[in-house]
């Protein structure tokens, strides 16, 4: 259900979720969609901030237990500030703004300076980090009860407020939040008051996240075990039997790209389907767009071409843009799919034509190879002579389609829907993930994507530094030409021009590797 937009002066406490940016709520990602304002934290995945709209302010008031950052009275201050000029505020805290989140001291503070605001629960990092680790927190046979403990109480009591007594012997799970610190203390406590030694522990670091790393021990070893792994914050900390399932339990770990960032260089709006994929094989996907799809320089020539619609036994569509942008073009010229009666309609590939579906329009041919040469294969079948052909695509495109159809005696209308252009510098750090060398693998989808990250980072011999240890993975064989023509190596390509097969070649690289690394099937 679509909401109206709120108008200004209210503040909504998002809760972030753990890191997994696909564990956000629906409301989370609905507040993003209409803030003006962002205050966001360490924890939070900054990769949410791109449901934001692209003029909404940033502020980063990152939270990490060392160093400089903003007091808490500051934050409520900037809060406070920015809702009275009537700016819809989003504070975007990790986990769930009530669970050890300082939430509430801000809600306090809001309702005394008489501040309208909204609680948006988040998926707590106490139940979903055990989760990806393999380890459900309660369990029949195991655990029938679930603490939730804070690893770093308020430095200004006087006294803990922890009963330890009570806390080891709960005989269920205990999860300690930002205890890693105070590990060695939690240890100690739990174990002079009675809980054993051999009770299994696991901590996990940046739980849900591609660099989710799990150290599991028992309360009289963990200590040096975490010691050995140089484990910092932020972690999750488990004490309980329940630890003993994830050996059988561990499904997040084993997906065959977790571990693996990969950078889509493919238009933002055109991301989302890439970025699903990958996630489900356990990737981190990160945004680097790299073409921007923006309107022809002039609509004459589509205009000119739908006047004639009538007259054109064929229209070609090479792209789920040329789609999209043809049709809509349509619609605002007053017409609809109706006017492509006794059309012949062609898509370059299924993704093409399930995109034309969505106008309520089935194609007629879709050729067994999703490239120009599979097209011209498949129409030179047809009696092409005096035929005449419509192609809606971009500006700048590979011309062998329309030379060949005209070869074969066709009359062929090239129009151009729409172009590719650089988009405005902004890579929210992706190019500093090359440079850290967190980046596995690259994505290119066309041609263009190809040439405008070879531009955006300064050119061939720069490129090849920055990728020197990044595995290049191309959608089809132009593409690879491409990339190989500007120096990159080429090490995946799927045997069909499509996202969902790129992606399944980039999972079976992997695999293959870690089959052979092993020794055995995986």
């Amino acid at each position: 259900m679509n909401r109206v937009r709120q108008t200004g002066g209210k503040v909504y406490l998002v809760g972030a979720g753990p890191g997994d940016p696909g564990l956000l709520t629906v409301r989370g990602k609905e507040c993003l969609e209409q803030a003006d304002v962002i205050l966001y934290d360490y924890l939070a995945n900054p990769a949410l901030l791109s449901y934001a709209p692209d003029q909404a302010e940033r502020v980063y008031v990152g939270r990490r237990g060392k160093g400089a950052y903003p007091e808490q009275e500051t934050i409520n201050r900037l809060l406070i500030e920015r809702a009275r000029t009537q700016k819809v505020v989003v504070r975007l805290k990790g986990g769930d703004p009530f669970v050890f989140g300082r939430g509430g001291e801000e809600a306090e503070a809001l309702a005394a300076a008489g501040i309208e605001f909204e609680v948006v629960p988040g998926v707590t990092a106490a139940v979903a980090v055990p989760a990806y680790a393999g380890i459900p927190v309660t369990h029949r046979t195991l655990a029938s009860t679930l603490t939730i403990v804070t690893g770093h109480e308020d430095p200004e009591k006087p006294s803990t407020a922890l009963d330890w007594s009570r806390l080891a012997g709960s005989q269920g799970t205990l999860v300690f939040l930002m205890g890693m610190k105070n590990l060695s203390t939690i240890t100690t406590r739990l174990i002079s008051e009675g809980l054993a030694p051999s009770t299994p522990v696991a901590i996990t670091r940046w739980g849900t996240r591609v660099s989710q790393q799990t150290v599991v021990g028992t309360l009289a070893d963990i200590v040096q075990k975490a010691n050995v792994a140089r484990l910092e914050p932020p972690t999750v900390i488990v004490v309980g039997e329940v630890v003993r399932l994830r050996p059988t339990l561990n499904w997040f770990e084993q997906r065959p790209l977790f571990g693996k960032r990969v950078l889509m260089t493919r238009a933002k709006e055109q991301a989302g389907e890439l970025a699903a994929l990958l996630a489900g094989y356990g990737a981190e996907a990160v945004e680097a767009p790299t073409i921007m799809i923006v309107p022809p320089p002039d609509w004459a020539p589509v205009d000119h071409a739908i006047s004639a619609i009538g007259t054109y036994n064929w229209i070609i569509f090479t792209s789920v843009n040329g789609v999209d942008r043809f049709m809509t073009r349509l619609w605002a010229k007053g017409l609809d799919s109706r006017c492509l009666a006794g059309r012949r309609l062609c898509c370059i590939g299924p993704r093409t034509a399930q995109e034309l579906e969505k106008f309520g329009v089935n194609a007629d041919l879709i050729p067994a190879d999703y490239q120009a040469e599979g097209v011209v294969e498949a129409l030179v079948q047809q009696d092409l002579k005096k035929a005449r052909i419509l192609i809606p695509r971009a500006e700048v495109a590979r011309e062998l389609l329309p030379v060949e159809l005209r070869a074969h005696g066709a009359h062929v209308d090239v129009v151009p829907v729409y172009r590719t252009v650089t988009p405005v510098p902004s890579d929210g750090g992706w190019r500093q993930q090359l440079i850290d060398h967190r980046i596995h693998v690259v994505t290119f989808t066309s041609s263009s994507t190809v040439k405008n990250f070879v531009a955006m980072l300064g050119g061939v011999d720069a490129v090849r530094s920055f990728v020197q240890s990044v595995t290049i993975a191309c959608i089809g064989p132009i593409t690879a030409k491409t990339a190989e023509e500007y120096g990159l190596t080429v090490s995946i390509m799927p045997k069909e021009n499509t996202i969902p097969a790129l992606v399944d070649a980039i999972a079976h690289h992997y695999k293959h590797r870690k089959e052979v690394t092993t020794g055995a099937p995986v």
